[in-house]
């Protein structure tokens, strides 16, 4: 009688924990927006950006968004680090991809990181959110533009979207992160790892 009990405690107080990845090549701002996440959804304050470091490896942040306990891997960016990444996605549920929109010069750089990302057969059918970063400064491309210079034609079935925001004041970033919680709950990728570790979805 009480696993009875105790099972159906577990499903309605229990919440499901997402692993995402934050990618990007280096300086596109994925660290301040995993600080201002940890601002946005939590009782910490994050780092503030004069604060924040180039990552040599990986930062971690946990938080918990509607109805999920969502884990955070911000991987580091300089092109000497990118080889880690793989390491990552066996685990992930989906990727945010950050991009520099105030830098064009860097945006076939971001493109050819984001290409070698999507082909990796171990992120098969990964939901993806592509953030249009520091859109608080004005020579920030749209989302809209950097959609059509990415011209990604092949998303392997991928559910993603692509959206303008600013990891220095959030704009943006709360309704990105909700979307992509409510996708992955939904995604076949979630049932592709839930089956993976022998786990029965809600």
């Amino acid at each position: 009688m009480f696993s009875l009990f105790y099972g159906l405690w577990k499903y309605i107080f229990s919440k499901t924990e997402f692993h995402v990845l934050i990618l990007g090549i280096d300086k596109a701002g994925k660290t301040t927006l995993l600080e201002k996440l940890k601002s946005l959804y939590s009782n910490l304050e994050g780092l503030s950006p004069d604060r924040i470091v180039p990552t040599v490896g990986l930062n971690i942040g946990r938080l918990e968004v509607l109805n999920a306990k969502l884990v955070f891997w911000d991987l580091g960016g300089q092109p000497g680090l990118r080889s880690i990444w793989e390491k990552y996605y066996e685990e992930a549920h989906a990727v945010i991809y950050v991009i520099d929109a105030a830098c064009p010069s860097k945006f076939e750089d971001s493109k050819s990181a984001l290409e070698k990302v999507l082909r990796h057969e171990d992120l098969q059918g990964a939901p993806l959110l592509v953030l249009a970063n520091k859109q608080d400064l004005s020579e920030a491309v749209s989302a809209e533009e950097l959609s059509r210079y990415l011209d990604l034609k092949k998303l392997d079935e991928r559910i993603y979207m692509f959206e303008a925001v600013s990891g220095y004041d959030g704009m943006g970033i709360k309704d990105s992160v909700e979307w992509l919680v409510d996708i992955m709950e939904r995604s076949k990728r979630t049932e592709t790892l839930r089956a993976r570790a022998g786990v029965r979805g809600p």
